[in-house]
C-alpha cells in the first residue's frame, strides 16, 4: 500500500488532514471515501486495516479527520453532524480534483449515518457501505448522557468519551435531534450494504434492521458475527473489507485497462514481507508465514510457483482431452515442494499427483501423465532458465 498525505479546506476554511491509500502497484480500479466514527479519526486501527485490505484488492481509499480530531484544524465542539456531512461532500470534490470521484462511500458508526446523508449529494457514488451504523444520528446522544442535562441548560459541557474529554455544545445535540436518516435512507438511490455485529454493545443490531427496512433495493445485510463495535480483531476488519470489495464489484464502472498488462510488477513497501503483485491485469498479494516473520496474508513465493505449475498442468490436460475428445470431466493436481539431498547437495523436488475424473481407459490415463510432463511451465522449470537483472535508472 502506498499512502499520500493531503489537506483540503472545509466550508470554514479549516484544513482537514487526509490520507490517500493506493494499491502498491497499478492504478486503482475505483476509489472509496471513508467516514470514521464519532470522536475517532482516520488513523483508528479499524479504518487503517480496512483501508489496507481494500488497497490490496485494487481500491484506493481516501480517509480524513473531521475538524478538531487527529491532525485536522478546527474545534470539535463547533462541528455538527450536518457540517460533517458537508465535510464529506467537500472531501469527495477534493478527491475528484486529485484523482477521480469516489464510487464507494464507507461509514463506520456515526460515520455510517453521515454517508447515508452525503451519498445523494455525490454524483460519482454508486455504492454505500455502513459498518455498525445507527439508524438515526440522535442515537449518539446516549453516549452524552452524563452531560446531556448540562448541555441543554448551559449550552455546553465537557463529556468523557473513549477515555478522553470533549467539549460538546447544544448546537451539536440539537442538530442530531432534528436530522433523521429515514428520508435519506429511503431516497438513497444507491446500492447499499449494511455490515453489523449482532453483539455490538455500542450500536445495537436493531439499528441495522431499521436501516435495512427503510432502504430500497439493491440492499444487502452481512452479519459480522462476534465482532465488537470497533472491529478490534484484524480478521474482522479484513473480512469487512473483502466483503465490501466483492459486493461493490457489480456496481462499479469498469476500470480503465492497465498499461503494460503483459508485464508483471511486484512491489514491497515498508517492513515485513507483504507484497503487491500486478500480473496480466490481475492483482494478487504475496507474503510469508508468521513463523518466518510474515503476516500470512497471502501465498508465499514458492506457493505461487506450485500454483503456476499446477494450473499449467491442468490447462494442458484439458486442452489435450478436448483435442482428442477424451471423456475428462475434471482434473485435480496436488503438488508438494521440498529440498532433498542428492549426491551431497540440496536440490529441489516437486512431487505432482494427478487425479483424473472421467471414464478414461488405463491407456488414456497413462498418456495423460506423459502429457502433464509437456506443460510449458514444467518444461521451463526443467530447462536452463536465464534471469537478467538490471537496475532501473
Amino acid at each position: 500500500m502506498k499512502t499520500r498525505v493531503h489537506t483540503f479546506p472545509n466550508s470554514n476554511d479549516h484544513l482537514l488532514s487526509a490520507r490517500l491509500d493506493l494499491p502498491g502497484v497499478g492504478l486503482p480500479r475505483a476509489y472509496a471515501l471513508f467516514a470514521h466514527c464519532f470522536t475517532c479519526g482516520k488513523d483508528l486501527k479499524v479504518v487503517t486495516r480496512i483501508s489496507q485490505a481494500l488497497t490490496e484488492l485494487g481500491i484506493g481509499v481516501f480517509r480524513f479527520d473531521f475538524p478538531g480530531l487527529g491532525q485536522s484544524e478546527g474545534e470539535f465542539g463547533a462541528a455538527t453532524f450536518s457540517s460533517n456531512v458537508d465535510d464529506l461532500y467537500r472531501a469527495s470534490k477534493y478527491l475528484e480534483e486529485i484523482a477521480e470521484g469516489p464510487q464507494i462511500l464507507i461509514g463506520h458508526s456515526l460515520g455510517g449515518a453521515a454517508v447515508l446523508r452525503a451519498a445523494p449529494l455525490i454524483d460519482s457514488v454508486r455504492a454505500v457501505a455502513t459498518i455498525g451504523a445507527p439508524s438515526d444520528p440522535a442515537h449518539v446522544t446516549h453516549l452524552l448522557a452524563s452531560g446531556l442535562d448540562e448541555i441543554r441548560e448551559k449550552g455546553e459541557a465537557t463529556v468523557e468519551l473513549a477515555k478522553r474529554d470533549f467539549l460538546i455544545k447544544r448546537e451539536f445535540v440539537e442538530d442530531l435531534e432534528k436530522l433523521s436518516t429515514e428520508d435519506a435512507t429511503e431516497q438513497l438511490g444507491k446500492a447499499l450494504l449494511i455490515l453489523h455485529s449482532p453483539v455490538d454493545e455500542i450500536v445495537g443490531i436493531d439499528n441495522a434492521a431499521g436501516i435495512y427496512m427503510r432502504a430500497k433495493h439493491p440492499k444487502s445485510f452481512v452479519s459480522l458475527d462476534d465482532a465488537d463495535h470497533l472491529l478490534t480483531k484484524e480478521s474482522d476488519a479484513r473480512y469487512a473489507a473483502r466483503t465490501i470489495s466483492t459486493w461493490a464489484e457489480r456496481y462499479l464502472e469498469p476500470a480503465e485497462a492497465e498499461d503494460d498488462i503483459d508485464e508483471t510488477v511486484v512491489r514491497l513497501d515498508g517492513r515485513g514481507f507483504l507484497t503487491d503483485v500486478l500480473t496480466g491485469g490481475h492483482r494478487l498479494i504475496a507474503d510469508e508465514p508468521v513463523s518466518v516473520g510474515g503476516t500470512d496474508q497471502g501465498p508465499a513465493p514458492y506457493d505461487f510457483l506450485m500454483s503456476s505449475l499446477g494450473a499449467c498442468t491442468a490447462m494442458t490436460l484439458r486442452m489435450y482431452a478436448d483435442h482428442k475428445k477424451l471423456p475428462l470431466e475434471a482434473v485435480e493436481v496436488r503438488l508438494r515442494h521440498e529440498k532433498i539431498d542428492a549426491k551431497g547437495e540440496k536440490v529441489d523436488l516437486i512431487t505432482r499427483e494427478l487425479i483424473l475424473e472421467g471414464d478414461l481407459t488405463a491407456e488414456q490415463r497413462a498418456r495423460m501423465v506423459e502429457i502433464a510432463d509437456k506443460c510449458p511451465v514444467h518444461r521451463s522449470l526443467e530447462s536452463e532458465i536465464k534471469v537478467r537483472t538490471r537496475l532501473q535508472s
